[in-house]
């Protein structure tokens, strides 16, 4: 068993793996004043819940969208369970032919999410992340990483429409009964969920144009679960994606 950790914008998700297999997946909040050793009670914690003792995990890896705070995490994992943890960045191995211009500029969760996609699913593929920013990512039959697009997330340009705007309330991501609503909260439910899933469709259907082949279309990430379900394409919700691409990276640069 490893231990995997993905630090993200608004999460860290820790993640227990065997294989390829999540045996337990939980949250916390991405917090920037907190201290080595809180990270580390934390993690402990979370081990104790799920009857974990760290001496049977052969090792960790970390994957980090937020510098300030991905040493102190590291530190807090190895503190924990006396090992090394990997973190995915330069000098790790990963397998991906990366067609983009600066490499290094790739973001991790990028990295990992294409890894574990080539991994399990047939290429070509596109892959969606939606969390604090949704990001998509392009693989060609080969499997070469092309690139992708970044856009604000679903919840950030939500945030964003109820703090500069002085009549619109907070609203709950749910889909409404229709696309054309007869009231406030409904038609903004209806802009929120409808109108980033015409939004995936709509760059599925640009970027297949662009792709060889059948193309896979994979999507990830906590908000990916309120709006995939009323896209039009087929696409396949894999939840653990980031934690299985993890996994894949542990075995690839194990010593």
């Amino acid at each position: 068993m490893i231990l995997a950790i993905d630090i993200g914008n608004s999460n860290i998700v820790i993640g227990i793996l065997e294989k390829q297999r999540v045996l337990v997946e939980e949250r916390l909040s991405t917090n920037h004043s907190q201290t080595e050793v809180e990270y580390a009670i934390a993690i402990k914690n979370i081990l104790d819940i799920s009857r974990i003792d760290p001496s049977r995990l052969e090792g960790g890896i970390l994957s980090s969208v937020v510098p300030p705070i991905s040493s102190t995490v590291k530190k807090a994992a190895e503190k924990i369970l006396g090992k090394t943890i990997l973190q995915v960045g330069p000098g790790l191995k990963t397998g991906l032919n990366l067609k983009v211009d600066n490499p290094a500029a790739l973001g991790s969760d990028r990295v990992v999410d294409a890894v574990a996609a080539i991994y399990h699913y047939p290429a070509p593929l596109i892959i969606f992340d939606m969390g604090t920013a949704t990001t998509i990512s392009a693989i060609d039959h080969e499997g070469s990483y092309l690139g992708g697009v970044i856009i604000p997330g679903v919840k950030v340009s939500l945030d964003s429409l109820t703090q500069n705007t002085s009549q619109l309330p907070k609203i709950s991501l749910e889909a409404p009964k229709a696309t054309i609503c007869t009231n406030t909260v409904d038609s903004m439910k209806s802009g929120v969920i409808f109108g980033n899933a015409s939004l995936i469709d709509g760059m599925i259907d640009r970027i297949s144009d662009e792709l060889e082949g059948d193309v896979t279309v994979v999507a990830t990430g906590g908000l990916s679960r309120f709006i995939i379900p009323h896209c039009r394409h087929k696409i396949i919700y894999d939840g653990e994606l980031l934690l299985k691409g993890l996994s894949v990276l542990y075995q690839k640069n194990r010593r």
